[in-house]
């Protein structure tokens, strides 16, 4: 399928229910920057790759297959703001491509749906498409540098494994976040076990919540400990991840230890591109933004 700038805009479950505020500084950010999102109607769950894949994978396959195909129908490439979502269509997109027999599977499902389905529209990661824009194009658009910021970047597993089905250079460190990060004139800042799982993924917080809080808890601390203002991320589960863990870290500690802003890219590149708190959703974060606001806003 031929890449255009305008993409079918796939939410999936965490990022509407839960952070409307990152979805919206997604829509305000992406189309100053060419980037054009279209509605995808009657889309369901990715579903996620590491909980309903494991009970039963050509349901999985199915469900994830569908969502391909009311992108495929509307004629456009899909774009995730979700590491998980963006690592399903992937794996998905993986399989059908290289066991045609299963590719038949799933059209024979829907068959009695009257979709068709021909595995050719691409899943995109949205900071996969920010980035084919080039740093040097961000930072064209800033119009309020966050010099002095100091970001804790976060990549997050499934954006980056498995690396033979990701379109990122090959390295165990990987850069390109915190290239986009540093376009907005903002400091990624080194620190402890940087590319450690935020602890939510695989099931991990539906199934065990202690030891998912946990892991979020001690690269809490790294990132705290190399005096970074906020985390940054781009995946909503990740968000939630880190929002919610130092919420129940306070709460079991009997005071407000943990108050380390988590900040979404496109909230970021947007407060760099001059638009206000209130369109970036920033208002309404379970931990507090206004240590980083104060910061570049004065």
């Amino acid at each position: 399928m031929t890449v255009s700038q305008t993409y079918s805009f796939f939410l999936g479950c965490v990022m509407p229910n839960r952070f409307p505020n990152v979805e919206k500084s997604i829509r305000e950010v992406l189309p100053r920057l060419g980037i054009h999102l279209e509605e995808l109607e009657g889309a369901s769950c990715c579903p996620a790759p590491g909980v309903i894949r494991s009970f039963d994978e050509p349901t999985w396959l199915a469900l994830a297959s569908r969502n391909l195909a009311l992108a495929e129908k509307a004629g456009h490439d899909i774009i995730t703001g979700c590491n998980g979502c963006y690592g399903t269509f992937k794996e998905a997109l993986h399989i059908v491509h290289e066991h045609p027999e299963k590719l038949r599977d799933v059209q024979k499902v829907f068959k009695g749906l009257g979709l068709r389905y021909r595995a050719e529209a691409d899943a995109k990661h949205l900071i996969e498409v920010v980035y084919d824009l080039g740093p040097d194009a961000i930072r064209e658009k800033v119009v309020r540098p966050l010099d002095g910021l100091e970001v804790a970047v976060h990549y997050g597993c499934h954006l980056l494994k498995p690396s033979v089905l990701r379109p990122w250079k090959k390295s165990a460190r990987p850069t390109f976040l915190d290239e986009l990060v540093e376009a907005t004139g903002a400091h990624s800042v080194k620190y402890k076990d940087k590319f450690q799982c935020c602890g939510a993924g695989g099931g991990v917080r539906g199934s065990n919540v202690p030891v998912s809080v946990d892991i979020a808890q001690e690269k809490i601390d790294n990132v705290l400990e190399a005096g970074a203002d906020c985390v940054l991320n781009v995946c909503s589960f990740c968000h939630l991840q880190f929002e919610m863990s130092q919420a129940q870290l306070n709460k079991e500690l009997g005071e407000e230890r943990y108050r380390l802003p988590v900040v979404y890219y496109t909230q970021l590149l947007g407060l760099a591109m001059g638009l206000g708190p209130k369109e970036l959703g920033l208002h309404k974060h379970v931990v507090s933004t206004e240590p980083v606001l104060r910061k570049v806003l004065g």
